[in-house]
C-alpha cells in the first residue's frame, strides 16, 4: 500500500505539528508514508530519518519554484503524483485543486478536509477531527523528532557540552520582526540566570539583518564567552546540539517548535501569533506580554514580554 500526505501550509512550526498526525496515518496503515510539502518547511533536513516518512516529495510553488504553480503546474502535479501509484491519499486542507489533482492522478482513496471551508480551521482541532472520523482514534499533540544518539554524542564533543553547566538554548529569531523580541530582553534574563546558575547559552536564530542585530548585540555583551551562535548551522546540525541542552526559551518560532519536539522543556515567548502555537505540546510553557491574558495576531506585545517572568518559569521548571 502506498499513502501521500498533503502538508502544505508553510513553515517548520507547521511542519512540526502535523507530525503526530503522519504518523498516526503511517501506524494505522503499518507503512511508511509519503509526503508532500513545500521546501520552506525544510522537511528534508529534520525528517529525513523518520521511520514513519517514506519519502519527501517537494510541492514546488514557492521561493522561486513554479513546476506546481497555475494551470501547467497543475497537470506537472498530476504527472508527478501519478508515477507513485498511491492507493490513498490524505489532505490536510480543504483544496478543490488538490482534490482534482488526487482525482486525475488516479488516486482511488481520497480522503481531504471538508471542500471550501478554508475559512477559521484550527490548526489541530480540525486535524484531529479529521483523523478521528477516518481513522476513528484520538490524536495527542505531541510531536517528536527523534535524533541519533550518536550525532548527539558527537555534538557533545565537538561544541565541548558541559554536563555540569545549565546548557539553555536560546530561540532569538523569528519570521516576522513582531515575534522576535528585543535583545535587551533576553540580555536581561541572560543576567538572571548566570546570576544563579553556571550558564553556556545556545544562540538559534536565522539570517536575516534584523535577527543579525540581536546576534551581536548579545554575542558583544559581558555573556560572549558563554555563548555559542547556530547560525551559521542547518537544521540537521543545530538538533543534535539542541537535544544536548537543559532547557529552551524561544521566541515563537521554528526553534520553539523544534526544542519541544526533541524532547526539551521549552518557554515560548508569546508576542504576537495565537497561543495554541505556544502550548500544543505538554513540553511548551508559553509567557505572555505582561498585562495579557491572551495572544493573537496583532497582540504586537513583544516589548511588554518580561525577563523576570521568563526567568521565574526556568526556575520552576528546574525544579
Amino acid at each position: 500500500m502506498k499513502i501521500l500526505v498533503v502538508q502544505n501550509r508553510m513553515g517548520i512550526g507547521d511542519m512540526v505539528i502535523f507530525l503526530p498526525f503522519i504518523e498516526a496515518i503511517s501506524k494505522k496503515y503499518n507503512t511508511p508514508v509519503n509526503i508532500l510539502v513545500k521546501e520552506n518547511t525544510k522537511a528534508s533536513e529534520f525528517l529525513q530519518n523518520n521511520k514513519y516518512i517514506e519519502k519527501i516529495i517537494i510541492l514546488e510553488r514557492d521561493n522561486n519554484l513554479e513546476r506546481h504553480k497555475n494551470i501547467k503546474g497543475f497537470f506537472n502535479l498530476i504527472n508527478d503524483i501519478k508515477k507513485y501509484n498511491f492507493n490513498k491519499i490524505f489532505i490536510f486542507n480543504s483544496s478543490l485543486r488538490f482534490y482534482l489533482i488526487s482525482k486525475l492522478a488516479g488516486i482511488k482513496e481520497i480522503y481531504q478536509y471538508p471542500l471550501f471551508e478554508k475559512k477559521r480551521q484550527h490548526i489541530i482541532l480540525t486535524a484531529k477531527k479529521f483523523l478521528k472520523k477516518i481513522l476513528n482514534e484520538e490524536i495527542e499533540s505531541n510531536p517528536k523528532i527523534s535524533i541519533d544518539k550518536n550525532k548527539v554524542d558527537l555534538a557533545k564533543e565537538k561544541y565541548q557540552i558541559d554536563e555540569n553547566k545549565l546548557n539553555i538554548v536560546l530561540g532569538i529569531g523569528g519570521s516576522g520582526n513582531t515575534k522576535r523580541i528585543p535583545s535587551n530582553i533576553f540580555l536581561k534574563f541572560m543576567k538572571l540566570c548566570s546570576n544563579k546558575y553556571n550558564c553556556n547559552f545556545f544562540l538559534a536564530t536565522g539570517i536575516k539583518k534584523e535577527e543579525e542585530e540581536i546576534l551581536k548585540d548579545i554575542l558583544n555583551s559581558e555573556f560572549k564567552k558563554n555563548c555559542y551562535s547556530l547560525a551559521e548551522l542547518k537544521i540537521n546540525d543545530i538538533l543534535p546540539i539542541i537535544k544536548n541542552c537543559k532547557i529552551a526559551v524561544c521566541n515563537d518560532s521554528s526553534f520553539s517548535h523544534l526544542s519541544a519536539a526533541v524532547g526539551l522543556k521549552t518557554i515560548v515567548l508569546m508576542a504576537d501569533t495565537p497561543l495554541i502555537y505556544g502550548n500544543y505540546s505538554p513540553k511548551m510553557y508559553p509567557i505572555l506580554p505582561d498585562g495579557k491574558t491572551n495572544v493573537t495576531h496583532n497582540t504586537l506585545g513583544k516589548e511588554k514580554i518580561n525577563a523576570e517572568k521568563i526567568f521565574n518559569k526556568l526556575v520552576e521548571i528546574l525544579n
